[in-house]
């Protein structure tokens, strides 16, 4: 007899995970219990399958534009006339005793706003020079310009602002969506996530995966050029039937493995390699933009096949364009695939952290050309999603994880020159926008006292943001969690401190 299988059959965790009370049979039922939300309506199964919202829901579906690295609210949508006043003066030491910084040494120089402002819309929105096309859309965004975090370098910002910790291990925002709502459509990932600007973020794919839920509520990764998903093409040799052979034996193994054991993740692998196979079909269609109409494609500044250069270079940064339509092709693709039924669209552009130490970082150039390159795509969004009428069920957001300093980065140069000005992380003050999906627009949230350093009124944490996203898709922040190694675990985290911003809603 193998003794490992002896062993086995007697060990108090066999013996459970046999039992009616085993720790598979259990995280299963917590997985399909209804305690947050009832089963599909459709009557089709699994984890993905659509679900209802225990509350009425305004947002149906998510799309995040996460601008990594973090663009500066001071040049952009916080504006402070009031630090011309003091350009070029040194910082007042109240704004740097007892405080902590990435990079700037000693006592640095106070900067102004390095473009102009001005109103625009019915609301009176102030927006930079930097984004006209954008200042169009004043009446449909929401700006928050009293955001805060406790967090100043890049990974645990991101981690906080996306997965509600700055550790690893947590779900991100777009696992928890799908864990909740599941997918309107059989043949696509309930979760996508797009990237640009020639990096993945530096807190990496754990912003898009699934934590301790199960992994079959992570992200999916696409590209604009080549394979839309890594490996989902079949190999040289092998045609669909033959692929539906292979994978109807795996799953009767997988199968027999799961009522041997009881594992739920055996269950995520059948369904990932089920839904694998049913996207061979879907994704290369939903991903076609050559499908779109010349006009839709000029409304976004996309160009269907489009390679950037940046998107293989060791320093993408020096080789940015204004009119890369990387980032623009994301936006029509985000369009496509909310309105094939993914919940949750997270497009992450890298490229934004201006320090100004180095060439293809300042604020004086290098900002202006990434400004350039989503300004006109995120305007076309906004108008073709509130054209096909989606944009009422659809919440779009879009910030960074932190701000930037109203003083100049000083530990490279004293005295910047063109080419290089720059500014620190700033988490003290920032601001994010939202629109669509139950936001009320043309709203300005909150401000920051006058040279943009602390918040003034109306402070937002980013519990908060999650707290109001989680109340727009139709969940109690409070309630609406998953019992994991004996705590009952939220992405607002586990105490009370995260509120909905009742003043953003429509």
């Amino acid at each position: 007899m193998n003794p490992f299988l002896s062993i086995q059959q007697h060990t108090r965790r066999h013996f459970l995970s046999r039992s009616g009370i085993g720790i598979g049979a259990m995280a299963l039922a917590a997985m399909n219990r209804s305690k947050s939300f009832s089963a599909s309506e459709s009557g089709s199964t699994g984890p993905l399958a659509p679900k209802t919202p225990p509350l009425p829901a305004k947002a149906k579906h998510v799309i995040y534009l996460h601008m990594a690295g973090s663009p500066s609210q001071l040049e952009l949508f916080d504006y402070k006339p009031e630090l011309n006043k003091y350009n070029g003066q040194p910082c007042p030491k109240e704004y740097l005793e007892g405080k902590r910084f990435a990079f700037i040494k000693g006592v640095p120089k106070m900067l102004a706003p390095m473009f102009s402002f001005a109103q625009h819309g019915q609301s009176g929105q102030w927006i930079s020079e930097l984004l006209p096309n954008l200042a169009t859309c004043a009446d449909d965004i929401a700006v928050i310009r009293s955001m805060r975090t406790d967090q100043f370098n890049h990974s645990p910002a991101q981690l906080l602002v996306h997965t509600g910790q700055p550790r690893l291990g947590y779900p991100s925002l777009g696992a928890w969506t799908t864990y909740g709502l599941g997918s309107e459509n059989e043949n696509l990932p309930g979760f996508v996530v797009l990237l640009s600007g020639g990096k993945t973020p530096d807190a990496g794919k754990s912003l898009w995966g699934s934590g301790f839920l199960p992994s079959v509520y992570q992200g999916v990764q696409c590209r604009t050029g080549g394979d839309p998903v890594f490996y989902l093409s079949n190999p040289k040799g092998v045609d669909r039937a033959l692929r539906r052979d292979v994978l109807s034996t795996l799953r009767e193994m997988n199968q027999a493995q799961f009522e041997r054991l009881g594992d739920p993740e055996t269950l995520t692998r059948i369904e990932q390699f089920e839904l694998a196979y049913r996207m061979q079909l879907a994704v290369p269609e939903v991903m076609d933009l050559s499908t779109e109409p010349q006009h839709i494609l000029d409304m976004y500044g996309a160009k269907p096949g489009f390679v950037s250069k940046a998107e293989s270079e060791t320093d993408p940064r020096i080789f940015y364009k204004g009119d890369d339509p990387t980032f623009a092709n994301n936006c029509l693709l985000a369009r496509r695939l909310v309105e094939s039924g993914v919940r949750f669209v997270q497009v992450y552009d890298w490229g934004w952290d201006h320090h100004g130490s180095s060439p293809g970082e300042s604020i004086d150039e290098t900002l202006p050309i990434k400004c350039q390159q989503i300004d006109r795509a995120i305007a076309g969004l906004l108008k073709d999603l509130k054209q096909r009428g989606l944009l009422d069920s659809t919440l779009i957001i879009f910030g960074g994880e932190f701000g930037r300093t109203p003083m100049s980065q000083n530990n490279v140069r004293d005295t910047p020159s063109k080419g290089f000005f720059g500014r620190d992380h700033h988490p003290y003050a920032y601001s994010m926008l939202m629109a669509g999906g139950g936001i009320r627009g043309g709203t300005s949230y909150g401000q920051t006292d006058e040279i943009g350093y602390y918040v003034g009124e109306d402070p937002v944490t980013p519990r908060d943001l999650q707290a109001t996203i989680l109340h727009l898709l139709g969940f109690d922040p409070y309630r609406f969690g998953y019992d994991y190694q004996g705590l009952f675990n939220r992405l607002i985290g586990p105490t009370d401190e995260g509120k909905v911003i009742r003043g953003l809603l429509a």
